[in-house]
């Protein structure tokens, strides 16, 4: 038998190329997707009914005209018409590509088209297939929401700035009242309360600029020990507090959390870590190493008072074991010499119930 010639394999090219394009159409006629099928010129050869049907065009006026031609010519956009051609030459193909569709008296639609070059193994018949999706009601969707959740945002910034005021003035008519009582006893009471109301305050205003769900450490506890140290220290060149926290950022309601334990320790340093108002300085120090973290307030003052002169627990100490055991973290209690270190820490492998 003799083997076949040049001819015999032409055909076969040609079969196998008209069977595979004979498929294509098949598949274009049954899609529910926006599709078309092309020339190489752009000349459309098919279109799917639910190309003409989300685009209302006539399906009898689609075939052998160009792409430009297409309903009143808002097919023939100068970029896409670019990029199909390249396309058609094989140095590019089309992959989400956006694009407007204007129509004179109806809305835009914004569209996403997907295009690629169909291979039947003859150079001389080259095949595009459009793939076209119209998003327009998905982004107005996502446009909506987006704008609601900036609007919820902006409520949300105003009602903290509202709660802010509102504790200021608290904290001025609790000092106003301070002045005003004989009792001394009664007198430092109101004014630890006028201290913790104030860094409350300082924790929602920093809460107010800062993102809805999350919150860089360092200028939150920058502004915290700033606002206590301005109504606490009376002399900031004899008292100090100084602040060394990494780049750790954490979700508002740990951030509120780790705010009230700092302020609580840093209060209690100040009241009791310098008598008469000897020199010295407090620092706030916060790091973390991926879910594990470690905040702690050192003082170099007396240090822990022992025997008969030791403290009792007070409210600061009940907030702080209340606030660390919420986050699961463990309270230790350190003399430096001199001062004390009091560290809050979390480590993930432990998982510990928090103890004092």
């Amino acid at each position: 038998m003799a083997l076949p010639g040049r001819g015999a394999e032409s055909m076969s090219l040609f079969t196998s190329s008209y069977v595979e394009a004979a498929s294509t159409l098949a598949v274009i006629a049954s899609s529910n997707e926006p599709l078309l099928f092309l020339a190489g010129d752009l000349s459309i050869i098919a279109a799917s009914a639910s190309f003409c049907r989300t685009f209302q065009i006539d399906p009898a006026s689609v075939p052998r005209r160009q792409l430009s031609e297409l309903g009143a010519g808002e097919w023939g956009m100068p970029q896409l018409t670019s990029l199909l051609k390249a396309t058609a030459s094989g140095s590019a193909e089309i992959a989400a590509y956006e694009i407007d569709l204007v129509r004179q008296g109806r809305e835009p639609r914004h569209l996403i088209v997907n295009a690629r070059k169909l291979d039947y193994g003859d150079n001389d018949q080259v095949r595009l297939l459009l793939a076209v999706s119209d998003v327009t009601f998905a982004r107005a969707e996502a446009q909506q929401k987006d704008d609601l959740i900036r609007e919820k945002a902006i409520h949300l910034q105003e009602v903290q700035h509202r709660v802010a005021n509102s504790l200021q003035i608290i904290a001025s008519v609790l000092m106003q009242t301070a002045r005003n009582v004989q009792s001394e006893e009664a007198r430092g009471h109101l004014q630890d309360a006028h201290h913790r109301v104030m860094s409350i305050a300082a924790v929602q205003r920093h809460l107010a600029v800062s993102s809805l769900h999350h919150v860089e450490l360092r200028p939150y506890f920058v502004q915290l020990c700033e606002s206590l140290a301005a109504s606490m220290i009376p002399d900031p060149n004899v008292l100090s507090i100084e602040v060394t926290v990494d780049d750790s950022v954490v979700d508002a309601n740990k951030s509120v959390s780790l705010g009230l334990i700092a302020t609580e320790l840093v209060i209690n340093a100040l009241k009791h870590a310098f008598p008469g108002h000897a020199p010295g300085k407090i620092v706030v120090d916060y790091h973390s190493d991926g879910p594990d973290w470690s905040l702690s307030v050192t003082d170099n003052g007396i240090g822990m008072p022992t025997g008969t002169h030791e403290a009792e627990a007070g409210l600061g100490t009940g907030i702080v074991e209340a606030l660390a055991k919420h986050l699961r973290a463990i309270v230790q209690v350190v003399d430096s010499d001199p001062g004390t270190a009091i560290t809050i820490s979390y480590d993930e492998g432990v998982r510990r119930t928090p103890a004092v």
